[in-house]
């Protein structure tokens, strides 16, 4: 059976809201969300099926100029993530300043032919006369199907956005099963909702320094799944902030993430956390791999 059906790259600056943006679209959380820059390291894929066909999207780290091994790693994820797509979804925030990181990306896109829709995110943060000289800076500087304002936080204007995508998708069979909506593995999943804990609670350098790694989750004969987890840091005083005064810090990061992944997976779950230190892990090449970077 054909039906409209292929593959959306959604790019963009970091912190624009392309995981939240997926999210909606999909209808269920699959990437997670936080204020702070390279919250997605990963290629994150969403399923989003409905009666018109399937899309399935690509979520990618935020685009901007590498400043070590692991800013590398990110830059290819989105440049191979953008090959061989049917689309960009190009996301930008509106309340945002324009200027040199938006002309980075432009440089990126305009290497491709894959036809591109230009999302204004966040609109629910700036005036309507605001929005007006935002619009004619981008459309002066690429040619784009359409430029959509809209909030992914809101879902202002989210339903013509899946419109557009459906309408300029090719012919195509399912790629997925139609319950499907991320092929992430399950360890994946948990390893990233930590993470997601860790950037909600912490603050200045912690965020970009630290790496989750989920082995394996086992269940045991109670039917509780066991689910142990490492999250890494560069540097000691880095551990003892995430451990914090008599553990409390690493106690309500497995506090928050447990109840999380509980509602998600639906089973009780004993999560057991360690943090360990890998010094400049982000420039060590055999730590990127080991973490699934490379």
């Amino acid at each position: 059976m054909f039906i409209k059906s292929g593959f959306v790259c959604i790019i963009g600056r970091p912190n624009v809201g392309k995981s939240t943006l997926l999210n909606q679209i999909v209808g269920r959380k699959i990437a997670i969300v936080s204020d702070k820059p390279q919250t997605t390291r990963n290629r994150i894929l969403g399923i989003c099926t409905n009666d018109e066909g399937q899309a399935v999207f690509l979520d990618t780290p935020g685009i901007h100029r590498p400043r070590h091994r692991l800013g590398e790693y990110l830059l290819k994820v989105v440049r191979r993530a953008m090959d061989g797509v049917d689309l960009l979804l190009y996301v930008v925030d509106a309340a945002a300043p324009t200027g040199p990181g938006e002309e980075f990306i432009l440089n990126q896109v305009s290497r491709v032919r894959t036809p591109v829709i230009l999302v204004l995110n966040k609109i629910d943060l700036i005036r309507k006369d605001e929005l007006l000289p935002v619009m004619e800076w981008f459309s002066r500087r690429g040619a784009f199907l359409e430029i959509v304002p809209a909030s992914a936080l809101t879902g202002a204007n989210l339903d013509q956005v899946k419109r557009l995508i459906f309408d300029n998708l090719p012919e195509g069979p399912y790629y997925y099963p139609q319950e499907m909506v991320t092929d992430q593995p399950e360890c994946f999943v948990a390893a990233e909702i930590i993470r997601e804990k860790v950037l909600l609670l912490t603050r200045e350098e912690i965020p970009h320094s630290i790496a989750v790694v989920v082995e394996e989750m086992l269940t045991r004969d109670n039917q509780t799944l066991y689910l142990p987890a490492v999250i890494y840091v560069e540097r000691e005083s880095q551990k003892g902030i995430l451990i914090g005064k008599n553990g409390q810090m690493l106690k309500e990061i497995g506090r928050l993430a447990r109840l999380e992944l509980e509602a998600l997976f639906g089973n009780k779950i004993f999560l057991e956390l360690w943090v360990k230190v890998k010094k400049e892990w982000r420039d060590n090449e055999n730590a990127l791999q080991s973490f699934g970077y490379e």
